[in-house]
């Protein structure tokens, strides 16, 4: 006699054939995971023998298969008519008289002690469902909230039915899928109260980049559903791996998402609705949705489940509001970045037009067409093939016309929602969570679609030209000096972090106060005098900081993740990162900055760097600058963060920066701390043996040398003509400043523009004997191949 019912505690991935992928992995994770504090809630799932007993016990399963024979799924409207039909024929089947009786026989031992208010999920898992080759994830019906043996048994039939949801057919078509082949298991779980607490999915990869060392964790209040149907834009968490297995804080970047709404029971499941939205209180979409402890709880189980599986894996899980337990609700294998290779795919718009929307860019690619805004699935047919489809939000049903865009932009959603994960898989870029991209955007508009600029994706006005360069990364030939990095920005760092490199010469401070933070740091330290001086001021600097404990831990948080997301990104190899080089008119664009910043007739030779810091007016500043980063090194343990002074006048300011560094605990030379300064002042290569008895190296900035030893302007258009780096005099001065510190047997890099734009410029600096050469990312390959001597640098 066949088996109809099996028990999680009993089931593992070598059941894969009989309950599907889905409850193989529960099973697989209930029997072996538990001990080692994965926390998933026990059930039991019908098997594929109950399911193909069910359709068989009237021959409906052949009825089935003559139909869909016939069908051609490129017509909608046919594939429409068949499986709503279909459907309905596996509703009405009655379950063989076995299979509902030991249904109810499990059920009943499943609710036992669990109170008249118990509900359960009852899930669908398809039997070729998540394998390594394909994702199946969202194809077939979830029912929550369902209380009571009636309704179980009626969302199992569901369940069955929707094997033939249009979207599951269309699915296995396309991906040479026999349906015959593929059967439906049922599983049965208690409800985890996520509807009074929060949930949500998580990746051990980082869905963008393929960046394996980090957890990406999405996460919104009440139930998943609406992280995954991409209605809520969630908060989001990276977490380093490393950081987990060494017990370090190791929380690389927290995002405050909107959270508008969130899914939670309705009051009487009796009318039909188990489920629905609601508002979620303005003052709490402010806060975060999970706590550090309960980020790094959640982390540590998704580490122990991608070792025990052996493979980036993607998991839906469930922080339950009534016992404050973290649960795992689903894990299967990640099915996008874990086939990419060592082939870098590069795009680049090299035209540009006005921005319609913009919201968070999914698939780091390009793509253009006309607008289709489709308000209902139901015009499904109107689709045209190479259209952009432009939806409040999309969930499997959208997924064959899905399949026909060339770009998709949605509303609503976060970078796990749906349409993000079919974008993925399916290699087209998308722009989800835009706001109003269904308002501002008509039909038959021509756009372009860019989410190859950092964490951001743009919806420009018409048909922009872009490029696309592919890369072979895996190997590059040795060089005798280092080629690194300049990274401005953390969004970008994983990304970055694909392309070759000896890690990062210039992680510019100031860009991420400006893009992290945006406030003036002294408006932070003194909000208590704006809220009596300046109310609107501050009441605009608290509402930015309200999910932070205050001000300056804002300031210090964000700070730290900035840079631990560069310095693991990058890590081992070394980052420098440079204090904050604001000048005094781009420290007045902060918030609040002008109420803090002097006039200064020429700010590009005034009131920065090294003199700021020793200033009693940024005395306060400079010290949670240190304190973040004294976090970074000490506590999040990336000791590969090195520290750079720039615009340091004389030795005696250079002496004064490292004892202050001191003070703050950021002494030089203590856990391998290295402070390099900034060679960028004619004095500094005038005496350059005096700077360096106080610093392990120069980073030579090349902009402000050329500027200051030809004595012009560079912001100024009138004299932009003569600026060159490769000018005698300035040359003279790079030569200086290298040739002290190889005599010193110190490090000497360069962080300019130069050797970016001038590949001259480059071939002298490593014949000089350079260290490194610190290159915008997007010529990092053509440099270095280049001065490999392999042709013109083109890959």
């Amino acid at each position: 006699m066949t088996t109809t019912i099996r028990w999680y505690s009993d089931l593992g991935m070598t059941d894969l054939e009989q309950v599907g992928g889905k409850n193989a992995s529960l099973g697989e994770m209930v029997s072996n995971l538990a001990r080692l504090g994965v926390q998933v809630p026990d059930g039991f799932a019908t098997t594929a023998d109950a399911y193909r007993e069910f359709l068989g016990a009237t021959g409906l399963a052949e009825r089935i298969e003559k139909q869909l024979s016939e069908l051609d799924t490129e017509d909608t409207v046919a594939l429409a008519a068949a499986g709503r039909e279909i459907r309905e024929m596996v509703v009405a089947q009655p379950f063989p008289e076995r299979l509902e009786a030991e249904i109810r026989t499990a059920y009943e031992r499943l609710a036992a002690g669990s109170g008249a208010e118990a509900s359960f999920a009852v899930r669908s898992s398809a039997t070729a469902e998540d394998l390594p080759d394909a994702s199946f994830a969202g194809q077939q019906e979830t029912f929550l909230n369902v209380r009571g043996i009636d309704a179980v048994l009626g969302a199992i039939r569901e369940v069955f039915a929707s094997l033939y949801n249009d979207r599951a057919i269309a699915y296995r078509v396309h991906h040479s899928f026999e349906h015959a082949a593929v059967a439906l298991s049922a599983g049965v779980q208690k409800m985890v109260r996520s509807d009074l607490g929060s949930s949500g999915v998580l990746f051990t990869v980082d869905t963008e980049s393929g960046f394996d060392q980090a957890v990406f964790i999405t996460s919104a209040f009440g139930l998943g559903e609406g992280v995954v149907q991409g209605a809520v834009n969630p908060d989001e968490f990276y977490v380093y791996k490393p950081g987990l297995r060494e017990d370090r804080p190791a929380i690389l970047q927290r995002t405050i998402g909107e959270k508008a709404t969130k899914m939670v029971y309705t009051d009487d499941p009796a009318v039909g609705r188990t489920t629905e939205f609601i508002e979620v209180d303005p003052a709490e979409r402010t806060r975060l949705s999970l706590t550090d402890e309960q980020v790094t709880a959640l982390a540590h189980q998704a580490l122990i489940i991608e070792e025990h599986y052996g493979r980036p894996m993607d998991v839906e899980w469930g922080l339950d509001g009534a016992d404050g337990e973290l649960y795992i609700l689903q894990a299967r294998p990640e099915t996008v970045q874990s086939r990419a290779g060592g082939t870098l795919e590069k795009y680049q718009l090299t035209g540009r037009g006005d921005v319609r929307v913009e919201g968070r860019a999914i698939g780091a690619k390009i793509g253009a067409g006309p607008v289709r805004v489709m308000t209902s699935i139901d015009r499904m047919h109107e689709f045209v093939p190479g259209e952009v489809l432009v939806a409040d939000m999309t969930d499997p049903d959208w997924e064959p016309i899905m399949k026909r865009a060339s770009a998709i932009v949605t509303n609503r959603g976060g970078r796990t929602c749906h349409a993000a994960i079919i974008a993925r898989e399916l290699g087209i870029p998308a722009v989800v969570g835009t706001g109003g991209a269904t308002r501002e955007l008509a039909d038959g508009e021509e756009v372009t679609v860019s989410a190859a600029e950092g964490d951001t994706g743009f919806v420009y006005d018409g048909t922009l030209d872009f490029t696309v360069a592919t890369s072979e990364v895996d190997a590059m030939p040795e060089l005798g000096t280092k080629i690194m990095m300049n990274v401005g920005t953390p969004a970008q760092a994983f990304a970055f972090s694909r392309l070759p490199h000896a890690g990062v010469g210039l992680a510019r401070l100031e860009f991420i106060v400006n893009r992290q933070i945006g406030i003036h740091p002294r408006a932070l330290l003194e909000l208590d005098r704006l809220r009596t001086e300046e109310p609107d001021l501050a009441a605009d600097v608290s509402a930015r900081v309200a999910a932070y404990a205050s001000p300056r831990e804002f300031f210090i948080r964000r700070v730290a993740e900035g840079v631990a997301t560069i310095a693991a990104a990058f890590a081992p190899e070394p980052v420098i990162v440079r204090m904050s080089d604001f000048k005094s008119n781009e420290y007045a664009n902060l918030l609040g900055g002008s109420l803090f910043e002097p006039h200064e007739e020429n700010p590009m030779i005034g009131y920065r760097g090294a003199s700021r810091y020793l200033s009693e007016d940024f005395a306060e500043c400079f010290a949670m600058e240190c304190e973040a980063l004294r976090y970074v090194r000490e506590e999040m343990g990336l000791s590969n963060v090195k520290l750079m002074i720039p615009f340091v006048r004389t030795p005696a300011e250079g002496k004064g920066v490292i004892d202050l560094l001191a003070g703050h605990g950021l002494v030089r030379g203590q856990n391998d701390l290295e402070v390099i300064m900034m060679c960028e002042i004619p004095s500094n290569a005038a005496i350059p043996e005096q700077f360096l008895e106080h610093f392990d190296g120069f980073s030579i900035g090349s902009n402000d040398m050329t500027q200051l030893t030809l004595g012009l302007d560079r912001d100024s258009g009138l004299v932009a003509d003569a600026f060159d780096e490769r000018d005698p005099a300035v040359l003279f001065m790079l030569s200086r400043a290298i040739e002290a510190c190889r005599t010193a047997g110190k490090y000497v890099g360069i962080c300019g523009q130069g050797p970016s734009d001038h590949p001259d410029l480059a071939h002298w600096l490593m014949e000089q004997g350079i260290t490194s050469m610190s290159l915008n990312p997007d010529t990092v390959v053509d440099t270095w191949l280049r001065l490999a001597g392999q042709g013109d640098g083109t890959a």
